[in-house]
């Protein structure tokens, strides 16, 4: 379950090639280094971590996601879920709401959504 789990290099490495994708690897390495210091080897190191993850997509010298900086964050959230409350949505929200009291704008933004997912359905 570590597909949704990164370091924090990985974390701000897989949002510098989301804010640029599509890219050229050569591109990548370059802009890797002069943001974080690395070197071409480094870059292609962590990019082959992340496309095993099956986040990105190397291919013919380009860098392309496979999945949104959004997805991704949707799924790390269901992982979390999963991890720690059984994948219960509800367990969760009554865990959280113990220790934290929502605000009317809060209470009104859930209702929203659930009214939502009910017109979907």
């Amino acid at each position: 379950m570590e597909q949704y789990r990164l370091g924090e290099m990985e974390g701000r490495f897989a949002k510098l090639i989301w804010e640029h994708a599509p890219i050229a690897s050569g591109q990548l390495a370059k802009l890797a280094a002069e943001t974080f210091g690395w070197k071409r080897t480094t870059t292609y190191t962590m990019l082959k971590r992340l496309c095993e993850r099956q986040l990105f997509l190397n291919e013919n010298g380009t860098v392309r996601a496979l999945m949104s900086q959004e997805e991704f964050t949707a799924a790390q959230g269901e992982q979390f879920l999963m991890e720690h409350f059984d994948g219960s949505l509800p367990r969760f929200f009554a865990a959280f709401s113990r220790r934290k009291r929502l605000d009317p704008e809060e209470i009104a933004e859930l209702k929203r959504l659930i009214d939502e997912y009910e017109e979907e359905d």
